[in-house]
């Protein structure tokens, strides 16, 4: 079973950056793509960024384009997501995500989509004041 684990959520301004943090556990020998989703009060959970297994591929939403960046740690299941430039917009609690190794590839086209994600974390608040 894989564990995944966030940190690094808070309270800022507008303008202001965080980096959050997913470490993830439970399958040896196994290097994991992973991702970031966000869930607003009220709104669906949706899809923010994500890294394949060997790092070569990233992915992100519109929305976040040239704000955020994925990252992470070459050979290990930890990621980081930088937050640069947060909108009040941004507000909501974020998740890290992983899919099963034994599933399909990320693309472009299925990245976006709950199914292909398996394994959750618990979230992290952000919350950003105007």
């Amino acid at each position: 079973q894989v564990h995944l684990a966030e940190s690094g959520g808070g309270l800022v301004q507008a303008g202001d950056s965080l980096r959050l943090s997913c470490a993830a556990s439970g399958l040896a020998f196994t290097t994991l793509s992973m991702g970031w989703f966000r869930q607003a009060p009220g709104k669906e959970r949706e899809f923010v960024a994500a890294i394949t297994w060997n790092g070569d591929n990233t992915f992100y939403a519109d929305s976040v384009k040239g704000r955020f960046t994925i990252s992470r740690e070459k050979g290990k299941n930890m990621e980081y997501l930088q937050l640069n430039s947060l909108k009040p917009e941004d507000t909501a609690v974020y998740y890290c995500a992983s899919p099963s190794p034994y599933g399909p590839a990320l693309t472009s086209q299925n990245v976006g989509s709950l199914a292909v994600w398996d394994y959750w974390g618990q979230g992290t608040q952000v919350t950003v004041s105007s």
